[in-house]
């Protein structure tokens, strides 16, 4: 019989390629991973993981198992839910975690929302970018993420992961004043390309967005500065250091100094921000009021350009 516990091991080994880090992520000691895989193994009478360079990856076994892993668990997660609705799931604490700009838009308006539906739900919030709190819900470290599309994020149709559309927002070109297209209505990013960049730092997913809008116009963007802060951005620009391409809601507020704003001609870069939860925990009595309440908030955002609408259930 298979101790599903140990699923967990395996799965953290195929995320993270390393016995240290899957044991970090597991808040586990090595050892215990260790163990606990060699118990697994003995469980199946397979090897289940190899040696590959300084990490591990799973051998054939081990992927055909990993395909059942992913459905146990799920099914797991819905049975705890079910079992959490039976006695009844008023009350309880559900853990977020999401990029700054995403707590501003979505996550803070739900709070508000839920105090006034879901009064016995406790919300705790974490800052992370979109490619860390995906990871983080797949390690059990937080419940739901609030991520941004990105290149290298788990697919669409990921069967460890159902995904929440809540809204899509332009990136807008940031100038100096001093710059010739300043005085533009609006700016094609092809007459930026031998301008110097301001932008996030690489696996940022912001980054991910202005690299594949340059590289649709014609260029690969010269980045000379980098800060994952926008409003540190906004200022290099303003001191005349390069140009920016920013998302718009990131630009509310701030003192633009000596920058001016101006919106991409044509299709607008955009980044697509969703809500994710393990497959089978969409359906939570704790988790599914955060994410009516998530949508809630996003579709009572003032600035509505793209937003997506409806749940889309995948896996």
């Amino acid at each position: 019989m298979i101790e599903a516990r140990r699923l967990h091991i395996l799965r953290a080994l195929s995320d993270h390629r390393t016995v240290t880090a899957a044991a970090a992520a597991l808040h586990l000691t090595p050892s215990a991973v260790s163990q606990q895989l060699a118990a697994l193994e003995q469980e199946t009478r397979h090897r289940l993981v190899e040696r590959s360079g300084r990490g591990v990856r799973l051998t054939p076994a081990g992927d055909i198992l990993l395909r059942h892993t992913n459905a146990v668990l799920a099914q797991l997660e819905r049975a705890e839910a079910e079992l959490v609705a039976y006695s009844s799931g008023a009350a309880g604490t559900v853990t977020v975690a999401s990029f700054a700009t995403g707590i501003s838009l979505a996550v803070a308006p739900a709070l508000v929302r839920l105090a006034r539906v879901a009064p016995g739900i406790k919300v705790r919030v974490q800052d992370a970018e979109g490619d860390a709190s995906l990871r983080m819900v797949l390690d059990r470290q937080v419940d739901v993420a609030v991520a941004v599309e990105y290149r290298g994020a788990p697919a669409a149709d990921d069967a460890r992961l159902v995904r929440v559309p809540l809204y899509a927002e332009p990136f807008d070109a940031v100038l100096p004043v001093t710059h010739p297209l300043a005085g533009a209505e609006r700016v094609a990013l092809a007459e930026l390309a031998g301008a110097p960049w301001i932008g996030p730092y690489p696996g940022n997913p912001c980054r991910d967005v202005v690299v594949l809008a340059c590289e649709a116009a014609g260029f690969q963007p010269a980045f000379e500065h980098q800060s994952d802060d926008f409003h540190a951005v906004v200022s290099l620009t303003s001191a005349g250091a390069g140009v920016a391409l920013v998302p718009r809601s990131a630009l509310r507020g701030v003192d633009l100094g000596g920058a001016v704003v101006r919106p991409v001609d044509g299709v607008a870069p955009t980044r697509r921000v969703f809500a994710a939860v393990r497959c089978g925990a969409e359906e939570h009595p704790l988790i599914r009021p955060v994410l009516d309440a998530l949508l809630e908030a996003a579709a009572g955002r003032p600035a509505r350009e793209g937003r997506e609408g409806s749940v889309r259930i995948v896996g």
